[in-house]
């Protein structure tokens, strides 16, 4: 059964959580949106329990604030998570736990992480954050950037093993056993992760080291710099175009043409000329590098070509945050799925951050 999201302020006639903190505290506006997204969310998260069965959970809307404090403040893990929660009185507040509530085990999150897998509630939340009115008005719908970034997985190149078991490890016993690579020809046709088969070998650039990893793919609108959308795939050299078809597909087919900026990695025929029939303006980075632009000056001799090529670089600044600051240049996870949750909630928590500056600065 559904937990209730009860927020607790004051507990006792001299303690107070919501005096506690300042008025001026970041959290406080970012609480706000937050809240108000969840509210949105509360069909979604009912549907995820059995209703009136069982004993209360832990009521979802908590978790997720609570994730969203792990990715503002860069915590590594949810068993230290918790140690915060269970003496910092600005994380209670903001999560709604009252001052003499115990803290949850660490194992909470693990055993909810299914229902918001199954639910999809990383990529709702960060709609819903959207969704707001006053955060609507910020957006772009007419001018878009994507681009996509290495998300290194949690697995080692030792567990990179050939598929027919020739790596097996020794008879005698012992699992790290020497092991010479050199010479050794390894690709995903004949190899595999035995700690996460979902990671494959990829390498972003010439002169680049391969790495068992994910690609995170975002789309960002163009005036305020907000991730728009985010997804995660397995790596591969489709994959960043195809990525950024779904992406901007919600978008697309309007009467009135949009723009879609990107890097050079996306300058083919077959992604332009798909861009094109859903009335997207593909303002590609032009890359003739020993070969021929599928960019001409039908859309290099504008003026809007050069803007969305100087503004499309900003989704780095997303891409920066999520990994540094949120923990997601190397998952914590195994699987594309549970590794995809936590990209998206990182998107969306990198949000959270930016609107209390942009709406005041729109004010």
């Amino acid at each position: 059964m559904r937990g209730r999201d009860e927020r607790t302020g004051e507990l006792f006639s001299y303690v107070d959580l919501e005096a506690r903190v300042r008025a001026d505290h970041p959290l406080r506006a970012i609480r706000e949106i937050a809240n108000q997204a969840l509210v949105l969310l509360q069909p979604s998260l009912a549907a995820l329990y059995a209703p009136r069965m069982g004993r209360p959970s832990i009521a979802p809307e908590k978790l997720l604030r609570a994730m969203l404090l792990q990715a503002f403040y860069s915590i590594r893990s949810e068993r230290q998570l918790m140690d915060r929660l269970e003496y910092d009185l600005l994380f209670r507040w903001f999560v709604g736990l009252g001052i003499d509530d115990a803290a949850w085990d660490h194992s909470t999150f693990s055993k909810n992480r299914d229902r918001l897998l199954d639910g999809d509630i990383a990529a709702q939340f960060l709609a819903a954050v959207l969704a707001q009115p006053r955060v609507k008005k910020l957006l772009s719908m007419d001018h878009f950037s994507v681009d996509g970034t290495l998300i290194e997985a949690w697995a080692s190149m030792k567990s990179f093993k050939p598929k027919d078991g020739a790596g097996d490890p020794p008879a005698d016993g012992g699992r790290n056993a020497e092991t010479n690579f050199r010479g050794e020809k390894r690709s995903n046709d004949t190899h595999a992760s035995t700690t996460d088969p979902d990671a494959r070998l990829y390498r972003k650039g010439a002169g680049k080291e391969s790495k068992l990893c994910f690609l995170g793919h975002a789309l960002m609108e163009n005036r305020s710099g907000l991730v728009v959308g985010a997804c995660l795939t397995r790596a591969d050299g489709y994959a960043e175009r195809t990525a950024a078809l779904t992406l901007i597909e919600p978008y697309a087919d309007r009467p009135r043409a949009i723009t879609l900026g990107a890097d050079k990695a996306y300058d083919t025929q077959d992604f332009v000329r798909e861009l094109r029939t859903m009335k997207v303006t593909p303002h590609v980075a032009q890359n003739a590098n020993g070969r021929r632009s599928a960019i001409d000056r039908r859309t290099t001799r504008h003026a809007g070509y050069a803007v969305s090529q100087r503004i499309r670089k900003r989704i780095e600044e997303a891409f920066g945050w999520i990994k540094t600051v949120a923990g997601q240049a190397k998952t914590r996870f195994r699987g594309v799925e549970r590794v995809e949750l936590a990209f998206t909630f990182a998107a969306a928590a990198y949000n959270l951050l930016r609107l209390p500056k942009l709406m005041a600065a729109s004010a």
